[in-house]
Order: structure tokens, then sequence, then C-alpha cells
């Protein structure tokens, strides 16, 4: 009886007769995590493999993307080579031009407008409004209506707020005031004076032509509003053929 219960005992220590054995091996931990390491980076390099294939738009046919020919203008699809590339031209097309419009509209929005240019007396930034500023034909400086009034109200005078020279007596004078700074390369006062020859007022004749010339050059030496004039000439056709995309160019450069 007491040999029974001693092996019932025993039983009881190591889990019970029929019951499961319990292994006291253990397991290298180090073993284990280069297992699992393996693994992990066998999946990445297969993630890697996936990201690098591409399928040829036309044909279908699977390859790597850096060995592939990439549309230029969209970059949104690849061929497997140029003749596919070419076949598949027609079916593209719209898809195509329509990313690269939705391109541009992005590259435009991502783009930091400019700060807006000083005062030339008190430095602050020119309203937004242009009738609240003047350009002044005989120095060439852009100044806010506050500081001429300023000017005005403590000398009493009618003179220019930055040169103090006296107001034009005539359009003519006006006319030689530009011309003068235009030979400075002042791209303000060839815009001005290209809007003249656009109107035909201030004893010139209208030439549509010498203003989009004008407005072209004065452009190029940074003045914005020249760009939207010769932008608004493309668009209504004034010395030039309506052309939308030159269009949409010169307003662009005008932001």
């Amino acid at each position: 009886m007491s040999s029974s219960n001693d092996d019932n005992d025993d039983d009881d220590k190591h889990g019970g007769g029929s019951g499961e054995m319990i292994s006291s091996k253990k397991v290298c931990t180090s073993c284990e995590q280069n297992y699992i390491d393996n693994i992990t980076e066998g999946i990445d390099s297969m993630a890697l493999l996936n990201d690098n294939m591409s399928t040829c738009a036309n044909c279908g046919k699977e390859g790597n993307s850096d060995d592939m020919n990439t549309c230029n203008k969209c970059k949104m699809v690849k061929y497997c080579n140029a003749a596919c590339k070419k076949k598949h031209r027609t079916k593209h097309k719209k898809k195509c031009e329509r990313r690269v419009v939705e391109l541009h509209e992005e590259q435009l929005f991502q783009q930091e407008l400019p700060p807006r240019e000083e005062c030339s007396i008190c430095f602050l930034p020119h309203p937004i409004d242009e009738s609240q500023m003047q350009f002044q034909t005989c120095c060439g400086k852009i100044v806010c209506d506050g500081c001429i009034y300023a000017i005005w109200k403590s000398e009493g005078k009618d003179l220019c707020a930055f040169c103090r020279t006296p107001p034009v007596s005539s359009k003519e004078e006006t006319v030689k005031r530009l011309e003068k700074l235009m030979d400075k390369d002042n791209g303000e006062a060839i815009n001005a004076l290209g809007s003249l020859y656009r109107s035909g007022d201030y004893g010139l004749a209208q030439d549509y032509q010498k203003a989009n010339e004008l407005y072209l050059k004065a452009g190029e030496l940074g003045c914005a509003a020249a760009y939207y004039n010769l932008g608004t000439n493309y668009d209504n056709g004034r010395g030039v053929e309506i052309d939308k995309k030159k269009t949409e160019h010169f307003y662009e450069l005008a932001i």
C-alpha cells in the first residue's frame, strides 16, 4: 500500500503519469533572435523587390522599375521599351495631359509669394490697393499716400515726398521724365510708358506693339505689373495674336 502511494506521489511531482512531460532544455535566446532577424530580413527583401518591380502600361510585362521607360511628362506610367510607349501614347494622352496640369498647379500653389515692396520713405509694405500709392516720375520711387499726405501737411506744398521736386506742368513733361527714367532701366517707368503707348495718351500715338515691347522689358527688370499687362494683351489680341498659353505664362510671371 505504501508502495502505491509513493508511486502516486512521484507521479504528482512530475505532472502526472499520463500528463505531458515538461522539458528542462533551455532555448538559446541568441539563436532564436537570429532566426527572427533572418525572417524579417527576408520579408523586407521581398517587399523591396516588389517595390522595385513595375508593370508595362501597354503589354503588362513586369520588370525592374529602374530599367523601364517612364512617361517624361506625367511620370505616372512605365513601359518595358520605347515601342510600347509609342503604342500606348494615344490611350494615355488624355490622362497624361490632365496629370501634367495637376502637377503644374501643385507647383504653383507650393510657391511662396514674394514679400510686398516697401515704401521708399516709411519702409512699410506697400498697400495691396495700388490706388493708395503713387509712382513718382521725377525720381522713379513709389511712395504710399500716407507719406505723400505727411509731406503736404508739413510743408504745405505739392512736392514729391521723396526728392521734393515740383509736379509736372504738362503731359509732355511727364513723357520726358518717363523716358529719362527708362534710360536708367527703371522698370516701373518703362511699364508706365508702355501703358501710355497702349492707350495712345499724353500725346503718344497708340502703338500696341511698342507697348508690348516695353512691357516685356519692364517685366524682365522686375516689374510684375508689366508682365500682367503683357498677359492681358495676349488675352485680347492687342498687337499680337490671341495666345492663351502665353497669357497664362505671363500671368504666372506676374505672381
